[in-house]
């Protein structure tokens, strides 16, 4: 962008934000027709400053902005509906869906797509009983809009459909290859993958299966690059289990008192 160019009333998100000199941040924001884009608000984190409340994640926006290069400078936002309303583990998967898009979108790059895939994903964390189901579906649907769909549909040496009850192995950059054992890494009963596929994650085993190998495939294409989000998830996940074990210990001491 050699010119400036101003862009008024665009619908949009807040990926993530991060202080800037005194009073100003950074914003990494979603948009719908422009994609993620970069903007300084300047004065935003004063005490005085008309979007304290308004500059947040997970709250519908209209932005405005100008632009010269690819970092532009704030110059209105408005709350275009009401915050999504998330607690827990919800509110941190949400985290994770920015953190996601942070590192796989392009700024300055227009995908209505990903835009709606971002609210519905956002809704559905804020209203759903069953966040690890809706994070899994909205992986799967993000990797195919980005053009790394997750093949399991087929073997990818014979091309013939997935046989439930065989064992496969899915390799990155290839696909499902049969195999002849049931242990080791992404393997998968073909029964198990055709759930994965067909979304069925009201499955305990479908579930965890979809869990596995959808991290490992967005690990692989993260290229190295750590979430931090998924990081205190999965912490909070082992001390939720590390504290059940601890409960259950201290009952059974107690009824043998």
């Amino acid at each position: 962008m050699s010119s400036q160019r101003r862009f008024q009333q665009q619908s949009g998100y807040i990926l993530h934000h991060r202080p800037f000199r005194d009073t100003s941040q950074i914003l990494d924001i979603l948009t719908r027709d422009h994609g993620k884009v970069a903007v300084v608000a300047r004065g935003s984190r004063g005490s005085r400053s008309r979007l304290a409340g308004v500059l947040r994640p997970f709250l519908p926006l209209k932005v405005s902005w100008v632009a010269k290069s690819d970092l532009g400078t704030l110059t209105g936002a408005e709350a275009a509906g009401p915050p999504a309303g998330m607690t827990g583990d919800a509110l941190l998967s949400a985290f994770y869906v920015n953190e996601l898009l942070l590192y796989f979108l392009h700024r300055y790059d227009p995908q209505p797509e990903i835009f709606a895939l971002y609210e519905e994903v956002i809704r559905a964390l804020a209203g759903s009983g069953n966040v690890a189901a809706s994070l899994r579906s909205f992986e799967l649907e993000f990797l195919s809009l980005l053009g790394y769909a997750v093949n399991l549909d087929h073997e990818v040496d014979s091309h013939e459909p997935l046989d439930v009850e065989r064992q496969y192995q899915y390799r990155m950059e290839q696909g499902l290859v049969a195999v002849e054992r049931a242990e080791g890494s992404l393997v998968f009963k073909g029964s198990v993958l055709v759930g994965v596929a067909e979304q069925r994650f009201d499955d305990p085993d479908i579930l965890r299966a979809a869990n596995r190998l959808l991290r490992e495939i967005i690990d692989f294409h993260l290229g190295g690059k750590q979430l931090k989000s998924r990081k205190v998830l999965m912490e909070l996940h082992h001390g939720r289990i590390a504290s059940g074990k601890t409960n259950k210990q201290n009952g059974d001491q107690e009824s043998e008192q």
